[in-house]
C-alpha cells in the first residue's frame, strides 16, 4: 500500500457530518483547475451552497456548477439510475437531477467548460426464475405507482412520467392522461446500484466515504432536526496516487459491470465491483468480480489484537459476522463497538414494512446475536438519539429510541489497531458483493488514531476520560453510558449514546428462505 497523504504534502481531511463535508466539496470543485471526475448515488444541483466561497458565486449547487463550467474546468458526473419499480421516488431524483445539470450546460454558455451527465443503472439483471416466484410482490408496486400518478394534477403527472423513464415503459397511458400498469411482459429487475460516493479532482485529491449530495443529507454536529432530517455520515479528502486510481476506475466501472471488459488494478482504491451473469436463470443477484473493500475488512479482522470500531447503517453480512466471530475467539483481548442505525431509515421514516425490510431486520438480528454469543462482554452494540423527548411518527415507534428522536446513522467506518477504512460500503452482502462502492484505508498510526478518536468523540459527551477511548476499558465505559442514558428522561442524557435494541428488530423481521441475504 503506497503512501497514504499523511506526510509528504497535505494530510489527508476527515469531515464528520455534512455541515463539515459540503463546505468542503464546494471549495473543491472552486479549487480544480481542469478536471473534475464524480459518481454519487445521489447528487441535486439544488442543494444549497454553504461555504463562505460557495456563496459569493451563488445560492445552489447549480449555479457552483455554472461557475465552473464558465472558467473553463470540464465536469464529468455519473450519477446512480435505479430500478424503477424497487425504488421508484430514487430513480424519478436521478433523472430530474440530469435535466437539471443540462440545464447548468445550457446557462453556462458555448463558451465554457463541457458538462457531461449521465444516468447510470447497475446492468445486472434478476434471472426470470426468481422473478416470476416475487411477481405479486413486484406488480403490486407498479399498481402503486399508478394509483400515485393517478392522484396527481395532469401538469404534476406528465412531469413525473418525464422524469420515470424506466417505470414509463411499464405502463400504459391512456387517452385521458391517466395510466395502468402493463401486464405483459413482466417487468426486468435490476438488484444491483452504483453505490459508489466519490469524486475526483485534477487526478490530484479524492472526495471519498458515504455522503451523497442533496438537502436530505445535511445535517451538523448537534443532530437538533426531526428526526427524519438527522443525517450522521463520515466522508475523507485525500491526496496523492489514490486519487488517480480512482479517475481510472471512474472511466471503467460501467464498462466492468456491463462485463466488456476486465476488472483493473485500482491501485489504493478499494472497490467492489460485480457484473451480469452469462446465465441468470435462477440467480437473484450479480456475479462479483472485485471484493476489494471486503478482503480488506477480512485482513484487518484476522489482524485485530485490541479494539475494533464500527459504524454502519446496517450489519448483515454474514461473512464478515463469521470473520468477527473466529477472531473473538482467538483473541481474547479484542474488544468491538458497534454503532448502528436504532431502525433503518425505510422502515423507521418511509413507512416501507414489506417483506424485504422484514427479511433485513431478521438477518441483521441474526447477524448481532452471533456477535454477542461469541463477544459476550467484549461486546457494545450502540446507536445514538437526540437529547429530546418526543412523540412517536408510527405505530410501533421505530423513529425514536429510548422516547427520544433517532439520530440517523449513515456512515461507513471500520477502524481496527493500525488501520482506518473510510468507503460508501455498507457492513452487509449487498455492498460487499453486488454493488459498486469505493473506499479508502488509511495505514498511518496518527491518521487512524485521529479517525478512531474523533467519530468515537462525536457520539459522547464533551471532556470524556481516556476510559472511553483506551481499548482496555472503552466497551465497558461506552455500555456504563449507554445503559446510564437508557435510564435518564432524553433532556438529561450525556452525549447521545444508547444501546441497540435488538428485540425490536426480532419482533419485526421475518425469514425468507429463498431471498439472498445480499438483497438487504
Amino acid at each position: 500500500m503506497r503512501d497514504d497523504g499523511t506526510s509528504g504534502g497535505e494530510a489527508p481531511q476527515i469531515f464528520i457530518t455534512a455541515a463539515e463535508a459540503y463546505p468542503a466539496l464546494e471549495r473543491a470543485f472552486l479549487n480544480a483547475e481542469s478536471e473534475i471526475i464524480g459518481s454519487f448515488l445521489v447528487f441535486d444541483p439544488e442543494t444549497r451552497l454553504r461555504s463562505p466561497e460557495g456563496l459569493a458565486v451563488g445560492e445552489r449547487w447549480f449555479d457552483l456548477i455554472v461557475h465552473c463550467l464558465q472558467r473553463g474546468v470540464r465536469i464529468t458526473l455519473t450519477l446512480s439510475d435505479f430500478d424503477p419499480i424497487a425504488r421508484a421516488v430514487m430513480h424519478r431524483g436521478t433523472w430530474r437531477s440530469l435535466r437539471l445539470l443540462q440545464a447548468a450546460a445550457e446557462v453556462a454558455g458555448p463558451g465554457a467548460a463541457p458538462l457531461s451527465a449521465r444516468a447510470a443503472r447497475h446492468p445486472a439483471e434478476t434471472g426470470s426464475v426468481p422473478r416470476f416466484l416475487i411477481s405479486p410482490m413486484i406488480m403490486a408496486r407498479v399498481w402503486k405507482s399508478t394509483r400515485w400518478l393517478n392522484r396527481q394534477s395532469a401538469p404534476i403527472r406528465a412531469t413525473a412520467l418525464r422524469d420515470m423513464p424506466g417505470a414509463r415503459a411499464l405502463m400504459v397511458v391512456r387517452d385521458d392522461g391517466t395510466v395502468r400498469p402493463r401486464l405483459w411482459p413482466l417487468p426486468r429487475l435490476f438488484p444491483g446500484t452504483h453505490h459508489q460516493k466519490i469524486a475526483v479532482f485534477d487526478r490530484k485529491t479524492l472526495y471519498v466515504g458515504g455522503l451523497d449530495l442533496n438537502e436530505r443529507r445535511y445535517d451538523d454536529h448537534d443532530h437538533e432536526q426531526a428526526a427524519e432530517q438527522t443525517w450522521h455520515d463520515v466522508q475523507a479528502l485525500v491526496h496523492g496516487p489514490v486519487a488517480a486510481d480512482a479517475a481510472r476506475h471512474l472511466k471503467v466501472f460501467q464498462a466492468v459491470t456491463a462485463g466488456q471488459v476486465a476488472p483493473i488494478d485500482t491501485g489504493d482504491l478499494l472497490v467492489t465491483l460485480s457484473r451480469q451473469r452469462h446465465v441468470p436463470l435462477v440467480r437473484f443477484g450479480p456475479k462479483p468480480v472485485v471484493q476489494g473493500i471486503y478482503k480488506a475488512h477480512c485482513a484487518a479482522i484476522a489482524r485485530a489484537r485490541g479494539l475494533i470500531y464500527l459504524e454502519s447503517q446496517y450489519f448483515r453480512d454474514g461473512a464478515l459476522t463469521r470473520a468477527l466471530c473466529r477472531a473473538a475467539e482467538r483473541q481474547p483481548d479484542l474488544s468491538l463497538i458497534l454503532m448502528l442505525p436504532g431502525a433503518p431509515e425505510e422502515l423507521a421514516f418511509d413507512g416501507h414494512d414489506g417483506i424485504d425490510s422484514q427479511f433485513g431486520e431478521w438477518h441483521q438480528a441474526r447477524c448481532l446475536r452471533h456477535l454477542q454469543r461469541a463477544f459476550g462482554k467484549r461486546l457494545f452494540i450502540g446507536s445514538a438519539a437526540q437529547q429530546r423527548r418526543e412523540r412517536p411518527r408510527q405505530k410501533d415507534g421505530r423513529d425514536l429510541l429510548a422516547k427520544a428522536p433517532l439520530i440517523y446513522i449513515h456512515a461507513k467506518v471500520s477502524v481496527f489497531d493500525h488501520l482506518a477504512i473510510i468507503s460508501s460500503a455498507n457492513l452487509n452482502g449487498r455492498s460487499m458483493r453486488w454493488d459498486t462502492e469505493a473506499g479508502v484505508a488509511f495505514t498511518r498510526p496518527e491518521m487512524v488514531e485521529e479517525i478512531r478518536r474523533r467519530c468515537m468523540a462525536h457520539w459522547l459527551p464533551p471532556n470524556t476520560g481516556a476510559a472511553f477511548q483506551n481499548p482496555e476499558t472503552a466497551v465497558a465505559a461506552w455500555r456504563g453510558l449507554a445503559l446510564s442514558n437508557a435510564a435518564r428522561a432524553p433532556e438529561d442524557r450525556q452525549g447521545f449514546v444508547l444501546p441497540y435494541d435488538i428485540r425490536a428488530a426480532e419482533k419485526f423481521g421475518t425469514a425468507v428462505p429463498f431471498l439472498p441475504p445480499e438483497m438487504v
